[in-house]
């Protein structure tokens, strides 16, 4: 069904505020739930028997994957999408381009290298008075158990962007034509590089609107910003007449973050977890995910812009982010491939509590 009446994006990227542009945000949040919930996926995990590691190393493990995300993360993102900032530098914190989140934001690939740093220094294992490491597991065990537990921080993740409003997906109505009732109509498209071109009625339009919020001293986005700003914390009906006049000025578009809410997080997990009831040798998870996630992140990014700086394509028509995709996939394949010809040890799954892992010599393949 076609409507010029799509939703129309007012949700605030903050849960409350202490001055206008500081305070929690609904992002922040996505990740530290991300980490709590993860970390009680892996205590259920250790609790049924299935892996050897201690609640207490648990927690040690997950403070080491969460410097692997953020740090992996950003400095990913730097590296593969915004090389300039490692040699940009400014007088006002945090000095440093690679620091200024507020130029770019996260690279889930970074983060999984990031992941994959904390995941080695996890399986060594703390030193003994010997200096030995008597509790050192499988590398590739400790893979499968950040696979099993990330899929809900991926989905909290997307679900945060849509409430930023960020990483649009691709136009489906442009403004004023029909839209599907499914569409969003994102305020953010403003000034975003992805803006469709309007006509000029609808251009002096936009124009006329974003110049009711301009101040004196107002920068280039200013205006546009402090009108984006009252949709979201403005009375119910001033915020609706606001909604209901940009709407015709706004592209309707996939809501591309949703979608890989769902694929990435939603449905990865319930593949994860069905694939570890029964006993799985060290690495089938790990490669699972990668696999997986790889094949959904290909799927999922047609409907989704890149960042207006990256949005030409590759060769064979995919964006960098999907050949990083692709990559993930053949690292999939060669993990199921390592772990079958490593003999690594079958751990049980989480529907049989208590068992021990076990050889390969002992156990038949999984």
């Amino acid at each position: 069904m076609k409507t010029l009446a799509a939703y129309v994006h007012t949700i605030d990227p903050f849960l409350f505020q202490f001055s206008p542009g500081v305070g929690v945000r609904w992002y922040g949040l996505s990740y530290a739930a991300g980490f709590v919930l993860a970390w009680l996926l892996l205590r259920f995990l250790s609790r049924r028997g299935v892996t050897p590691l201690s609640e207490a190393r648990l927690t040690d493990a997950m403070i080491a994957l969460c410097l692997g995300v953020v740090l992996g993360g950003r400095l990913g993102y730097v590296f593969f999408y915004a090389p300039g900032q490692l040699v940009q530098f400014s007088s006002s914190f945090p000095f440093w381009g690679a620091l200024m989140i507020n130029q770019g934001g996260m690279s889930s690939h970074g983060g999984m290298i990031g992941v994959v740093v904390a995941c080695w220094y996890i399986a060594r294992g703390p030193r003994d008075e010997k200096g030995g490491r008597p509790q050192r597991v499988p590398l590739f065990h400790v893979f499968d158990l950040t696979a099993f537990a990330a899929p809900v921080g991926l989905m909290l993740g997307r679900i945060a962007n849509f409430i930023n409003g960020e990483l649009l997906g691709r136009i489906v109505a442009r403004p004023g034509e029909p839209s599907p009732w499914w569409s969003v109509k994102f305020p953010q498209e403003i000034g975003s590089g992805h803006e469709p071109e309007l006509s000029g009625e609808q251009a002096t339009a936009l124009e006329a609107m974003i110049a009711r919020y301009h101040l004196p001293g107002d920068g280039v986005y200013g205006a546009m910003d402090r009108m984006i700003a009252t949709l979201h914390n403005a009375p119910r009906e001033e915020a609706a007449r606001l909604a209901a006049e940009l709407s015709p000025l706004l592209s309707a578009r996939h809501a591309s973050q949703l979608y890989q809410a769902a694929a990435e997080g939603l449905a990865l997990g319930v593949v994860l977890l069905v694939a570890w009831m029964k006993p799985r040798r060290a690495g089938t998870i790990g490669g699972l995910f990668l696999v997986f996630y790889g094949v959904s992140r290909i799927v999922t990014e047609f409907y989704r812009l890149p960042d207006a700086h990256l949005a030409v394509l590759r060769p064979g028509g995919l964006t960098r982010g999907q050949w990083l995709s692709v990559l993930m996939i053949v690292a999939g394949v060669c993990f199921f491939a390592y772990a079958k010809k490593a003999g690594l040890p079958v751990y049980p799954g989480w529907r049989r509590p208590g068992a021990r892992p076990q050889n390969a010599a002992t156990q038949t393949q999984a």
